[in-house]
């Protein structure tokens, strides 16, 4: 039996099967204050509508540490997981697993989660660039490939980060 190598058109969907989105935006703030609007203020500028509760959402929360939870406190009283802090590396990066379904609903298994890393780099002028990195759908099964449409489409990622960057700059204005 001879073995033969790889085809190079295997070799690159095996690379592409998992592509990450990337969407980035660049912001007045400095890295430290940016860094605190995305996360601790974060309730100051994320979307009502972009939650996984029964009921509709109240306040949205990211606890600030590894292990810490990224969830929502509902109308009904109720709390609504979404996520775990997998890296803390304030005011350079932080990590979450994404952990809801491409039926948005919530994914209690880390290895059944993909992963969103948010950077924090200095920009010219004293600004701050901001990237979000989300990784990792081959772990949600077959759902995968609609997550990376849902995050990737501009009511996903794109639309996220121009309420953030709104916020920043409205932080650094004020």
């Amino acid at each position: 039996m001879t073995q033969t190598q790889p085809t190079h058109a295997a070799q690159q969907s095996e690379q592409t099967d998992d592509l990450p989105v990337r969407k980035s935006v660049t912001v007045r703030a400095r890295p430290e204050r940016a860094f605190e609007i995305f996360t601790r203020e974060i309730d100051s500028w994320w979307p009502r509508t972009h939650h996984i509760g029964k009921s509709p959402m109240r306040r949205v929360l990211i606890e600030e540490h590894v292990g810490g939870r990224c969830y929502t406190e509902q109308e009904n009283g109720t709390e609504c997981d979404w996520g775990q802090v997998l890296v803390w590396d304030p005011p350079h990066r932080f990590v979450m697993a994404w952990q809801i379904t491409h039926e948005w609903g919530y994914e209690p298994s880390l290895a059944k989660s993909s992963e969103v890393e948010i950077s924090f780099t200095p920009a010219a002028g004293g600004g701050t660039q901001v990237e979000v990195v989300h990784r990792f759908f081959n772990r949600h099964g077959a759902g995968g490939d609609a997550m990376r449409t849902a995050v990737g489409a501009p009511d996903g990622w794109t639309g996220i980060l121009q309420l953030f960057a709104a916020r920043a700059d409205q932080a650094v204005a004020s």
